[in-house]
């Protein structure tokens, strides 16, 4: 069982990078990850895209058709997510090969604030939905107050938050395996 990891920043240090990490230790049994970035993309254009796809591109959409599965680790920017996110997801969710659909996405997200990217997280699962996305609806992982959930080497010492995040990709792996047959 093969995931594809995808960090919704581009800044090496964030907490949504450093989540991601976590989420490499914390696989089930079976279960590999690699982690595909996102940096370099060109902004969308049709006219380009007609001409042909970006090799940039081309890899970001293989690289999701051929993942048993997907992870977004996404900070919220605005309510919202990332441009450069929103930004690689139009690029690959183009017709004729659409690799998001029923492709299991899990979804999480890591803030300074409170509510753990709380908002980016809903908007990232209404894009996907839209491109028929098959999203593991819980746990939700949404942590808050980042910078008290990992010590100054990165790794993640918030014993609960470990326990979403292994208990997601729990649950990532177990939807993948059924979609899967």
């Amino acid at each position: 069982m093969h995931i594809l990891g995808v960090p919704g920043s581009l800044r090496k240090g964030s907490w949504n990078r450093t989540l991601l990490q976590a989420a490499v230790q914390l696989l089930p049994v079976g279960v590999t990850i690699s982690i595909h970035e996102i940096a370099g993309f060109p902004e969308y254009n049709e006219d380009v895209r007609a001409e042909g796809l970006p090799e940039i591109v081309a890899r970001f959409q293989n690289a999701i058709a051929a993942a048993d599965g997907l992870l977004f680790v996404t900070p919220e920017y605005n309510r919202s997510i990332p441009g450069v996110l929103k930004n690689a997801v139009d690029w690959v969710s183009r017709p004729p090969n659409q690799p998001f659909d029923g492709k299991p996405v899990a979804i999480m997200g890591a803030s300074r604030g409170r509510l753990g990217a709380i908002m980016a997280n809903h908007h990232l699962r209404q894009i996907l939905t839209y491109l028929n996305a098959q999203i593991v609806n819980g746990p939700e992982v949404l942590v808050g107050e980042a910078a008290s959930k990992f010590d100054d080497e990165g790794n993640l010492i918030d014993e609960q938050t470990r326990e979403f995040v292994a208990d997601q990709l729990q649950k990532l792996a177990q939807f993948a395996r059924k979609l899967k047959g």
